[in-house]
C-alpha cells in the first residue's frame, strides 16, 4: 500500500482516516503510536500484521477525553478515579474492567482494557477529529526500539500503513507508565515518566514496579510484558563506572564524561536522566543504521524516571 504523509495542517485528515478503519501513525508525548479503531476487529488485525506483533500482546486504547472512557469500561474504582483526575491527560495508562464495546483483539482476550489520554496536542487533535477510541501501540516493527521520530516510523512501516503524521520528535521517549487499579490494590505494571514517587502521593498503597518477570503462559494485562522489546540489532552492554577494554567500533551513551569512553567511535553524553531517556531509542536506531555491533549504555540510579530507563536498558540488553 502507499503511505500518505500528513502535516500539522492536515490533522483532521488523520482523524478521518482512523474513523474509516485506516492505520495512522501519530506523535504522542511518549513515543509515536500506530492507531486504529479500537472497536473494529478488521482494523486491529491490520495493526498486528503491520507491526508483526504477537496477537497475545494487548494494546493501549487512546481517547481524547474522559467522557469516551466510560462506554469502554464496566467499573471505575476509587483509586482509578483519583489517578484519572491527577494525571490525565498525560503519560500514564490505567487498567479497567472492559466493556463489550472493545474488540477482544485489543485486549488479547483479557477482561481488562488499558486506556490513556495523551497530553500531546497533535495526538489530541487527531483523536478529537477521529471521534472514536483508538488502539495505538508503538509505531515500530515489533521488538525493535520504539519510534520517537516520524522518520523512524517511516523506516519501519512505510508501505505497511495508510498514513504517518510528520510531527516533532517525542519529548519523553519512553512508553507510558501502566497502572492496574482495577483490583483491590493498585500496582505499577510498567514504569514510565509518571513515577512511583508521584503515584504514591495519590494512592499510598500502590505496589511499586518489581521488574520484568517471565510468568510463562500466564496472561498479563499490560502491554510489553510477555515479549522482548526495545532491542536494536547491536549488542547492548550495560556499564557502571569505567568501561572495560573497548573496541574502537563500539558506541556509548550515558551521563558520565569521566567513564573512559574516548576509545569508543561515538560517545553521546546526555545532560540528565530525562535527556538520556528521550534520546535512547533514536541512538539505538542510529547505531543500527551505522552497522555498529556493540552499544555500551551507562547504568543510572533507579529513582524517578531512572526506574523506567533501567527497565528499558535491561530489556534491550537481553539476548
Amino acid at each position: 500500500m502507499k503511505t500518505v504523509y500528513i502535516h500539522e495542517n492536515q490533522l483532521a485528515t488523520a482523524g478521518e482516516l482512523l474513523a474509516n478503519g485506516r492505520l495512522v501513525a501519530f506523535p504522542t508525548e511518549t513515543v509515536y503510536g500506530l492507531g486504529a479503531d479500537a472497536c473494529s476487529d478488521v482494523a486491529i488485525k491490520a495493526i498486528f500484521e503491520a507491526k508483526g506483533r504477537p496477537s497475545d500482546n494487548p494494546l493501549i486504547v487512546h481517547v481524547a477525553g474522559v467522557d469516551q472512557v466510560y462506554p469502554l469500561v464496566l467499573d471505575v474504582t476509587e483509586a482509578t478515579q483519583r489517578l484519572m483526575v491527577r494525571f490525565w491527560p498525560g503519560p500514564i495508562t490505567l487498567i479497567f474492567p472492559k466493556s463489550k464495546r472493545v474488540s477482544n483483539l485489543v485486549t488479547a482476550g483479557l477482561d481488562t482494557v488499558a486506556i490513556r489520554i495523551p497530553s500531546h496536542p497533535w495526538a489530541n487533535a487527531v483523536l478529537k477529529h477521529a471521534q472514536i477510541p483508538v488502539a495505538a501501540p508503538s509505531a515500530n516493527r515489533s521488538g525493535s526500539p520504539s519510534a520517537t521520530t516520524w522518520q523512524a516510523v517511516q523506516q519501519d512501516l512505510d508501505q505497511r500503513i495508510d498514513a504517518i503524521v510528520c510531527g516533532p520528535p517525542t519529548d519523553i521517549g519512553l512508553e507510558s507508565t501502566v497502572v492496574d487499579a482495577a483490583g483491590e490494590q493498585p500496582r505499577i505494571l510498567r514504569p514510565g515518566k509518571i513515577t512511583w514517587e508521584e503515584l504514591v502521593k495519590v494512592c499510598p498503597s500502590i505496589v511499586p514496579y518489581s521488574g520484568h518477570v517471565d510468568r510463562g503462559n500466564e496472561l498479563l494485562n499490560s502491554p510489553g510484558l510477555r515479549h522482548r522489546h526495545y532491542q536494536p540489532r547491536a549488542q547492548v552492554t550495560l556499564v557502571r563506572g569505567h568501561l572495560p577494554a573497548v573496541h574502537q567500533e563500539a558506541w556509548f551513551i550515558g551521563l558520565n564524561k569521566s567513564s573512559g569512553t574516548d576509545s569508543c567511535s561515538r560517545c553521546l553524553y546526555c545532560d540528565s536522566v530525562e535527556d538520556y531517556s528521550a534520546r535512547l531509542f533514536d541512538f539505538f536506531r542510529q547505531a543500527d543504521d551505522a552497522g555498529v555491533k556493540t552499544i555500551y549504555c551507562e547504568e543510572v540510579d533507579e529513582t524517578g524516571i531512572g526506574v523506567a530507563l533501567m527497565d528499558r536498558l535491561r530489556r534491550a540488553s537481553q539476548s
